[in-house]
């Protein structure tokens, strides 16, 4: 008489245990992250955002202590508190100098940004909703010039601006700025996305002029594209140091980037090194306040060619 050895059987998984409802969702959804990796990025993220606010935090230490002690230990904490006293000394240098800068960079790239941002919604939606013969043409040079560094003009422009007698004056460093190859690629896309073709002939039908209907329908739509492409021109505009350097001999004339270097530059001559480092926090608060003011809209904007 015989007998056969049978395998034990495993214990079944409860139903409701961890491992039956992570092999559940990884069924439902084989694309589905692994918790190595989730864990995995939140420490790449982590280590990226430490790596970007670090400078930040420690400028902020630095311009909230008293005068002086800027660079004392501990770097990264608090050593007193003078803020206060610091941008009224900051303001004192040069009859209030840094100030005049401030209001320039404000200028320079307020007046470029509004006049860029409408340059391109204008070309991207040219590009998106007409048909003309050597529209792939003009699109793919628009595209191989986002490619090209603006720095490598900055020699060009300021030999052509000395030629026409524009050197020490504000269309010098405004004219440039209010050219975007990359807005105008972000507001075609938009436009081709959001700018329905039936909204438009349903316009033409009813006797709205061309301009009329980009001004009232195809603005509106694109909005958050717009507002994308005005921040990208503003800090591009705000960071920009090497245009204005060659173009703009005149102190009173220049934006606070350039005004700033020329402090650090003159070895304390002109400014203590703790107060440039005020200067350079104060310079770093209007971007923050457009960032955080308008983040609901370029939020948007920026997954726009994502979709498309």
């Amino acid at each position: 008489m015989s007998t056969t050895a049978t395998e034990p059987t495993p214990a079944p998984v409860p139903v409701d245990s961890p491992r039956s409802q992570a092999s559940a969702r990884r069924r439902l959804d084989p694309n589905r992250p692994s918790t190595l990796s989730r864990w995995g990025v939140i420490a790449i993220l982590t280590l990226s955002a430490v790596y970007f606010l670090l400078p930040l935090w420690w400028m902020v230490m630095a311009s909230i202590k008293p005068g002086g002690r800027q660079f004392e230990e501990p770097g990264l904490w608090f050593n007193g508190f003078d803020f206060f006293g610091n941008v009224k000394a900051l303001l004192e240098i040069n009859d209030g100098i840094f100030l005049r800068w401030m209001l320039n960079s404000i200028a320079y790239a307020g007046i470029s940004a509004v006049i860029g941002t409408l340059l391109s919604a204008m070309a991207g939606y040219a590009l998106a909703k007409y048909r003309f013969r050597g529209r792939g043409l003009v699109f793919g040079i628009i595209l191989a010039a986002v490619l090209i560094p603006k720095v490598m003009f900055t020699l060009p422009l300021f030999l052509m601006f000395n030629s026409v007698g524009l050197l020490n004056n504000p269309l010098a460093v405004i004219l440039p700025s209010v050219v975007s190859p990359f807005g105008v690629y972000l507001a075609r896309v938009f436009a081709a996305q959001s700018v329905p073709d039936e909204v438009i002939e349903a316009a033409r039908i009813d006797g709205a002029s061309e301009g009329k209907i980009f001004f009232r329908l195809g603005v509106p739509m694109m909005a958050p594209a717009l507002v994308t492409i005005f921040l990208f021109q503003f800090v591009e505009v705000w960071n920009n140091y090497l245009l204005p350097l060659m173009v703009l001999n005149d102190t009173s004339m220049q934006p606070v980037t350039v005004g700033l270097v020329g402090w650090a530059g003159s070895n304390g001559q002109q400014a203590p090194a703790g107060l440039i480092i005020v200067g350079a926090f104060l310079s770093v608060i209007p971007l923050v306040v457009a960032f955080l003011s308008l983040q609901r809209f370029w939020r948007a904007g920026l997954t726009a060619g994502a979709i498309k």
